[in-house]
């Protein structure tokens, strides 16, 4: 994948569910991802329009769930989060080079492909199933 918004946003919300309901800072979350602050409370921003999250400002705020791990597939986080394309971008080539004329649409169809296999296995995982990889936060 060519950019880390995936891995930040999974990594917020595996904390998240393995806090269990307890609200975590963003300095708190900055920390285990070894991210600047202001960077993790922009993600936690977005991935509260995306109604991932709820969060509390001021004292004893914090994030936490928005709704159960178990009904939040990976593929929803994906997808929320994406940037095209998932395997980079397609160039100018010259149009009159037998490959430069067609290869933009051939991988475009390969991108195309990638991306459904990736989608579909993601589909088959809750956030639940993959914070059951780790410890509690607690």
């Amino acid at each position: 994948m060519n950019n880390a918004k995936f891995a930040t946003a999974i990594h917020i919300l595996t904390l998240l569910d393995l806090a269990k309901g307890e609200r975590l800072s963003s300095e708190w979350i900055a920390g285990s991802i070894n991210l600047n602050p202001a960077l993790v409370r922009k993600e936690i921003s977005n991935l509260r329009k995306l109604g991932f999250i709820s969060s509390k400002e001021g004292n004893g705020g914090g994030c936490t769930l928005a709704r159960p791990s178990a009904e939040i597939l990976l593929s929803e986080i994906y997808k929320a989060v994406r940037t095209p394309p998932l395997l980079g971008r397609s160039n100018t080539p010259n149009p009159s080079c037998i490959v430069g004329r067609q290869i933009n649409q051939h991988l475009d169809e390969l991108y195309t492909e990638a991306e459904l296999s990736l989608t579909s296995k993601l589909e088959k995982k809750t956030l639940k199933q993959f914070g059951e990889k780790f410890q509690s936060v607690s």
